[in-house]
């Protein structure tokens, strides 16, 4: 078996899980302050307070009771996203691309049809706590399907990418696309399949790209290249997981942006425990980066101050 020793990793710059769950996220993130991250609900209230768009919520379904009246709440949205409050890596998302209530047809971002008994089903999994952290009783959230922007028409499939922001102390740090793949149906995790691609954060420009911990240089499915893409409204991306971050009192946070092509930049959710793939898709470590900020954010007293520091110095 192939070992590293972390003094090693830490030379090279490389945040290691032990490093990260230490002195970042026990450091600077009070645990008091983690349903502010955990409940989408939470999170969405937060956001809309801060002046910050988030897809809008159509309804909640908070019990079993509410299953009886669901094809009824449903009919007047042609789409929509079903999704757990506290879920968590994209588990018990569904997403309905095309909603005929009168039909008893809900056809699936994959193009699976599926019926209102189906989709019932999958609420009451979700309130049962089936994808919740925990596995906790939970909510369901109907939501707006968030429209994918004209930018990323070559690089996405079948799902809405995003944009995962890491931020230390109001300064984004690191930052990647996540594209969704067909072998991730739709989803944009890493986990399941997806597509990182690194990101300049001084111009907000894509670099090379990782699948299953692979490097590529092309999507997958489409073929195009990943290299050079230059992400729409950049700067306003890095103001929003800078402000959110000011917002929750969250010292370390991952913060997860859709570009919507009609309503622009959103806050999908926001992470108190963002994993590290963000090193990998960028081939650069965090550590480094995080002892600049520790060392320098608090002369930077303003979002856009923070910004332009991460601009400048990460670029």
């Amino acid at each position: 078996m192939f070992f590293i020793s972390p003094a090693k990793l830490r030379e090279k710059g490389i945040l290691g899980m032990n490093a990260r769950n230490a002195d970042c996220i026990a450091k600077y993130n009070k645990r008091a302050l983690f349903p502010l991250a955990d409940n989408k609900i939470l999170t969405k209230k937060m956001a809309l307070e801060a002046g910050i768009a988030v897809p809008e919520l159509y309804f909640e379904v908070k019990g079993t009771f509410q299953l009886r009246g669901l094809k009824q709440s449903l009919a007047p949205f042609s789409d929509f996203v079903v999704k757990p409050c506290r879920g968590s890596g994209g588990e018990g998302v569904l997403v309905v691309a095309e909603s005929e209530t009168s039909l008893n047809r809900y056809t699936r971002a994959s193009g699976e049809v599926i019926n209102i008994e189906t989709l019932s089903y999958h609420v009451r999994n979700i309130l049962h706590g089936l994808y919740s952290l925990g596995g906790q009783p939970d909510c369901a959230m109907i939501e707006y399907r968030v429209k994918v922007d004209s930018a990323f028409s070559k690089i996405a499939v079948r799902g809405v990418p995003d944009i995962r922001v890491v931020t230390l102390l109001g300064v984004p740090v690191m930052a990647m696309l996540r594209l969704p793949t067909y072998s991730s149906s739709g989803r944009a995790n890493l986990h399941q399949g997806a597509v990182g691609v690194g990101i300049e954060l001084g111009s907000g420009t894509t670099t090379d790209g990782v699948q299953n911990g692979v490097p590529v240089e092309h999507h997958p499915d489409t073929k195009e290249k990943l290299k050079g893409c230059r992400i729409p409204f950049w700067h306003e991306i890095l103001m929003i997981a800078s402000l959110i971050q000011e917002k929750s009192g969250l010292g370390y946070l991952g913060v997860d942006i859709v570009l919507d092509d009609l309503r622009g930049p959103m806050i999908l959710e926001i992470n108190a425990r963002p994993g590290l793939a963000v090193q990998i898709a960028n081939g650069i470590g965090l550590y480094h980066r995080v002892k600049e900020v520790e060392r320098l954010a608090s002369k930077l007293s303003s979002v856009e101050e923070r910004v332009r520091f991460a601009m400048e110095s990460f670029g």
